[in-house]
């Protein structure tokens, strides 16, 4: 009896020592197999991918030392979002050289981008290719270079700088295409892959997961919905394809979060759906087209929401409605709440913007709005987004409660200030500190309405404010450089 349990102990002993190598294994072996993934994604991607070098002539000799293409100051101050043309790297605009004339100083710039197929298909004698329009802005000359060292001299098909994307074209057929994915369907938490040409070492690969989607509102460009992932991002990788480990395409590298200028795990990279809808149309038509709706939106904070009864904060808020705009005839007023476009949820102030702007004009669409606590369904006609779209009583008032001070707004201020005048108060001060101060409300800002009805004067404001003093709450209508916004404070 003693025998056996001796030996049950002893083969329970081979039996956990063997589960831990086991393991191991198994673990390894997982490991190859995800890097064979990521080795067969850069095999059969970089092909298509290439090496864009771009020179052009600054328009006087006010250039500075490391200038980009975007001028001598970056979007939010030097420590936020740079472009991939960094500050000191190789492959950034450079010194120009001595021997250049004065008045002309050369910029050489370099970036990254792929190969696709347009809407009308392949075409035998040429070739396009997408990338960023901050890459090839105001370029003399563009020169690509693919990975089995073919080079060739490109120009540019289209560019829309709203957006931030750009097609080139190559004299030459017969190249490697990259798929497009959908880029809809991609989820956080999904590898990603970045090819491209940081610091101008060509073809280099880094892997990443997909962050997070729909970044918008972060001042890179005027169209944002961007995918935010940690894959390894630097200067030069701008342009180039963020793919799945399919192969496929589902973003384009465009933007880093950088306190360095290098990468610090944060990249965001243009949707393949919202470039591709561009892109097609630069090669169609040579510019975009955008749909226009007539308003002026923000987003439906909590505090907004309370202050207009609304139970949630999902939706945006319509702060202002153009005459006789397509929003307009469709019966839109100022205060609604736009809770669904095309029978879809509107999630932010970003992501409605980009799919109006989207939207072919002429065509008709559903949009779902809460009046006054109420659903309301309308249906808008989209048009197209244009290029370039009593007397009362002369009083100031303080109002340290919110931390203003205003002035009625008389036809001869307005004009003596440049504004369009109408029934209001102009914001005369500020208090630094103050609830007023940190909402955002600035020296010039005209005030119309307060908690939804007009004011006329300052001291029908100063009124309003009194009133609201049992529930320490407001909502104010702010109109600063003829843009309308609602203003929700609490004290």
């Amino acid at each position: 009896m003693k025998r056996n349990r001796i030996i049950q102990f002893f083969l329970l002993s081979i039996f956990f020592i063997a589960l831990p190598v086991h393991a191991l294994d198994n673990g390894i072996e997982n490991l190859r197999q995800t890097g064979k993934a990521f080795a067969s994604v850069a095999k059969s991607v970089s092909p298509s991918v290439v090496f864009i070098q771009v020179e052009s002539q600054a328009a006087d000799s006010t250039i500075t030392q490391f200038s980009t293409p975007f001028g001598n100051e970056w979007p939010f101050g030097d420590d936020l979002f740079k472009r991939f043309f960094g500050e000191d790297f190789p492959g950034t605009p450079r010194k120009p050289r001595s021997d250049t004339p004065k008045n002309k100083p050369q910029i050489i710039g370099q970036g990254s981008g792929f190969v696709f197929a347009a809407k009308n298909g392949l075409i035998s004698d040429k070739t396009y290719i997408l990338t960023n329009n901050h890459v090839v802005a105001n370029a003399d000359r563009i020169r690509v270079k693919f990975q089995d060292g073919r080079e060739y001299d490109a120009t540019v098909t289209g560019h829309d700088p709203q957006s931030d994307v750009a097609v080139i074209e190559i004299k030459a057929g017969n190249l490697p295409v990259l798929p497009l994915s959908d880029s809809s369907e991609l989820e956080v938490g999904e590898w990603v892959v970045a090819i491209g040409n940081p610091f101008g070492l060509s073809h280099t690969l880094t892997v990443g997961v997909v962050s997070a989607k729909g970044r918008t509102s972060l001042g890179i460009n005027d169209y944002e919905d961007f995918i935010q992932t940690d894959a390894a991002i630097n200067p030069g990788n701008s342009g180039g394809p963020l793919v799945n480990l399919n192969g496929e395409v589902v973003g384009i590298n465009t933007a880093i979060f950088s306190r360095s200028g290098g990468y610090m795990g944060v990249g965001f990279a243009i949707p393949i759906n919202l470039a591709q809808s561009i892109a097609n149309q630069l090669i169609e038509k040579g510019e975009v087209t955008r749909g226009y709706l007539g308003i002026v939106i923000q987003p439906l904070t909590t505090d907004l929401a309370e202050s207009f009864g609304i139970q949630s904060n999902q939706g945006i808020l319509i702060a202002q409605v153009s005459d006789n705009s397509p929003a307009d005839k469709a019966g839109l007023r100022q205060g609604d709440v736009i809770i669904a476009y095309r029978g879809k949820p509107v999630k932010d102030t970003g992501h409605f913007r980009n799919q109006v702007s989207l939207t072919p004009p002429g065509k008709k669409e559903q949009l779902t709005i809460l009046r006054e606590g109420k659903k309301k369904n309308l249906t808008i006609t989209i048009s197209e987004l244009a290029k370039d779209d009593s007397v009362a009583v002369d009083s100031t008032e303080s109002t340290e409660d919110i931390g203003l001070t205003v002035q009625t707004l008389t036809p001869q201020l307005a004009e003596q200030l440049g504004i369009e005048p109408t029934p209001g108060v102009v914001v005369t001060k500020v208090q630094p500190g103050s609830i007023a101060a940190m909402a955002g409300i600035e020296s010039g800002s005209v005030i119309l309405q307060v908690n939804q009805q007009v004011i006329k004067n300052a001291t029908e404001f100063k009124t309003m404010i009194k009133k609201s003093d049992d529930k320490r709450r407001v909502l104010l209508l702010i109109r600063k450089d003829n843009l309308q916004r609602y203003v929700a404070l609490s004290w």
